[in-house]
């Protein structure tokens, strides 16, 4: 059977860029070569990556669409070469049951620009009503945006265990959150409010379930996964954890849960990055409007990223301060992999999902041109490298640095085993 469209250009394959000829067929890659014949030959210029996984973002979507919602939400994640975004499910009517997942996911279908799955919430007692559709399931620790810090109860295990999920913490101790709580009227204040001890207190917790499937995210101090027994867990971090610290003039729009550490506690986790030593980087895509984000004590937490992640890595390639290769796994294979996606991998039979980029394209991010709907990004000055052009599923959906297709995102059902 003919391709339906065959790609030519510098792909990332087997850890180098070669120059390539790739067959698609119904979404997927069925050939990969030199010279392949048969349909239509597209030519794309610049290097090419599989496009990124985001495994950790907040759109909002429903019941806040005033501050994201799966459109804008989904769009800047493709502005930025993430073509699949997984949701948290910290809703304002959290996601706690089967009936709830499903009103979600019929909420937000046919309005994504990229594919997605979706987290149901575990509150401590709820275990047995999880939707069995759940991409992963996400335990607060500790007490953030519409949650509080929840206990795990021991007989819940194995029921989280048979969903064959990512099990996935946010690691603040709620007792160390109350006993440190103080108000905080700037970014350092805040950092004493929330502590880097509640951190290694809640990894360790976590650590103690006997779970298969676990990851701690946006980890903020390296010395919490040393003093934790590491290869327990799967750590993800996040740009504004690696790129950004209390010293820095950020106000409200750098006041995040977990908070922003200092200087030294922030240059440790871009040094272990940079060694390849954390397996995954997402966003904690988490908007508010701007009246939310007016006054720094009252101020909440989040801080948006789903479209300035890929280009900042990218952006620290071009200087030559990130390898490709750790970009690479950290952004695009690994996250896909922990969720059974077939993605991320220029492989027959996987996705033909793309994304193509110059390094020699480094701009300075302008927050006014982001399309989340509240731009309100603390990265306004970055250097980034943005993609040119975005492929999912064998569509192109941004040329030229601007979407050209439709909402062709679609949910994706989770992978068991």
């Amino acid at each position: 059977m003919e391709n339906d469209l065959v790609l030519s250009g510098r792909f990332y394959y087997k850890g180098k860029f070669q120059e390539l000829m790739v067959g698609i067929r119904s979404g997927a890659v069925t050939e990969i070569g030199k010279a392949i014949t048969g349909g239509r030959v597209m030519k794309i210029e610049g290097g090419i990556l599989p496009a990124s996984t985001d495994t950790h973002v907040h759109f909002r979507d429903p019941g806040e669409t005033d501050k994201e919602d799966f459109q804008s939400g989904s769009m800047s994640a493709v502005y930025g070469g993430t073509t699949t975004v997984m949701d948290m499910p910290n809703n304002i009517v959290p996601i706690t049951d089967y009936e709830r997942f499903e009103n979600k996911l019929s909420a937000i279908r046919g309005r994504s620009y990229c594919d997605y799955g979706l987290y149901s919430m575990y509150n401590g007692n709820n275990a047995e009503v999880l939707s069995p559709r759940s991409n992963g399931v996400k335990i607060y620790l500790g007490g953030s945006t519409n949650t509080g810090g929840v206990t795990v109860r021991e007989q819940d295990i194995p029921i989280l265990n048979a969903m064959e999920v990512p099990v996935v913490f946010h690691a603040e101790d709620q007792q160390c959150l109350k006993e440190n709580s103080r108000e905080a009227r700037n970014l350092r204040e805040h950092n004493l409010s929330r502590p880097v001890i509640c951190e290694s207190k809640a990894i360790g917790k976590a650590l103690e379930f006997d779970l298969k499937h676990r990851v701690i995210t946006h980890l903020t101090d390296y010395s919490a996964v040393v003093g934790n027994s590491g290869n327990k867990a799967i750590y993800e971090v996040t740009p504004h954890h690696l790129l950004l610290n209390d010293d820095l003039n950020l106000g409200s729009y750098g006041k995040v849960n977990p908070p922003l550490r200092s200087k030294e506690i922030q240059s440790n986790l871009l040094a272990h990055y940079l060694s390849g030593d954390i397996p995954i980087v997402s966003t904690d895509h988490a908007p508010h409007t701007e009246g939310e984000k007016e006054d720094f004590q009252y101020a909440k937490s989040g801080i948006i990223g789903v479209e300035t992640r890929v280009p900042l890595l990218l952006g620290l390639v071009s200087k030559h301060i990130l390898d490709l290769d750790i970009l690479y796994r950290t952004a695009i294979l690994n996250p896909a992999r922990l969720f059974g996606i077939k993605k991320g991998m220029l492989e027959v039979g996987y996705r033909a999902d793309f994304i193509s980029f110059r390094t020699s394209n480094l701009k300075r991010i302008n927050p006014d041109r982001l399309h989340s709907k509240y731009p309100l990004s603390p990265f306004g000055g970055f250097e980034a490298v943005f993609p040119d052009f975005v492929m999912m599923g064998g569509n192109v959906i941004l040329e030229r640095g601007e979407i050209i297709d439709d909402k062709l995102g679609s949910f994706q059902e989770k992978s068991v085993g």
